[in-house]
C-alpha cells in the first residue's frame, strides 16, 4: 500500500493523498492550466472547457456543473482538483464516496489565488513554478487607475446578470482601479435592470460566460464599454501574468 501524506485544502477539509502524486483529474478550467503549465505529465483528465494550455490532449470529462464521475473514477486519479464556487457538493462527495481524494480551492482575491495555487501544487508535490513568482511580481506591480472609476460588471443577458459580492472577478478590477458598484449586493451573480443600475462611468464586458461583443452588449448601456477577455478577467493560473499586461490598457476607455 502507499504511503500518504495529509493536507489541508481551502475549505479546512484534510485530505489524504497518495506519496507520490502521478496521476490529477481537474474539474476547473483555471486549475487545469496550472497543473498542465506545472507539471504536464500529471493531468490525466479535464473538463470539456478546459482550453489551456493549447493542445491540451488529455480524456475530456463533461463540464464543471456535471462531471462524469464514474469516468473519473475510473481513471485512477492520486487526486481530483476542484473549486468551491465552480463545482457541486454532491459530484464530490461522490467521489470521495468512491475513495477519490478530493482537494478543494476557495479563490475570490488577487494574492488569495496566489496563496491557494500554492497550496494546491504543493499537495501535488511541486514547488512554486516560475509562472507564479512571475504572476505574484506582475501583480505588485500592476498599473492602477487614476482617478478609480466605477463599473457595473455583466456576465449574461436574456436575463441580464452581472457580478456582485464577493467575486475573484471584482477583486480583479479592484486592484486595477475600479469599483464594482454592484459589490454590495447581497448575492455574488444577482439579475440586473439595466435602466436601474446605480450610478457607473464604465461597463465591463467580458467575453465569456457570455460571448459579449462589439455589438451585442455596448448598445444597453450609456456609459462606455470595455470588451475584455473573460479568461484575463475570470481566471486564477497562468493567464494572470497576461492578464496583468493586458488589463490596464484594455479597461482604460472613455
Amino acid at each position: 500500500m502507499r504511503q500518504t501524506f495529509t493536507v489541508t485544502d481551502d475549505e479546512g477539509r484534510d485530505v489524504d493523498v497518495p506519496l507520490p502524486v502521478q496521476r490529477v483529474v481537474s474539474i476547473v478550467p483555471s486549475l487545469t492550466e496550472a497543473l498542465a503549465e506545472s507539471a504536464p505529465g500529471m493531468l490525466v483528465g479535464a473538463t470539456d472547457w478546459c482550453t489551456h494550455p493549447a493542445g491540451l490532449d488529455v480524456p475530456r470529462l463533461r463540464g464543471t456543473k456535471n462531471p462524469d464521475v464514474d469516468a473519473i473514477i475510473a481513471l485512477g486519479p492520486d487526486l481530483v482538483l476542484a473549486n468551491q464556487e465552480e463545482n457541486r457538493l454532491p459530484d464530490l462527495d461522490a467521489l470521495r464516496a468512491a475513495g477519490v481524494p478530493v482537494y478543494v480551492t476557495d479563490i475570490r482575491t488577487v494574492d488569495g489565488a496566489f496563496d491557494s495555487l500554492g497550496r494546491m501544487l504543493a499537495a501535488c508535490g511541486l514547488d512554486e513554478p516560475p509562472w507564479l513568482v512571475s504572476a505574484r511580481t506582475a501583480w505588485a506591480a500592476v498599473p492602477v487607475l487614476s482617478p478609480r472609476r466605477r463599473a457595473v460588471v455583466p456576465i449574461w443577458r436574456k436575463p441580464w446578470m452581472a457580478c456582485g459580492s464577493d467575486t475573484f472577478t471584482g477583486a480583479v478590477l479592484a486592484r486595477l482601479g475600479i469599483d464594482n458598484v454592484l459589490a454590495d449586493d447581497p448575492e455574488r451573480y444577482p439579475k440586473i435592470d439595466v435602466g436601474a443600475l446605480p450610478p457607473h462611468d464604465l461597463v465591463v464586458l467580458p467575453d465569456e460566460p457570455y460571448l459579449f461583443t462589439a455589438d451585442d452588449g455596448p448598445e444597453s448601456f450609456a456609459a462606455p464599454s470595455a470588451l475584455v477577455s473573460g479568461r484575463l478577467l475570470t481566471w486564477y493560473g497562468p493567464s494572470l501574468v497576461e492578464a496583468a499586461a493586458v488589463l490596464p490598457g484594455a479597461l482604460d476607455v472613455g
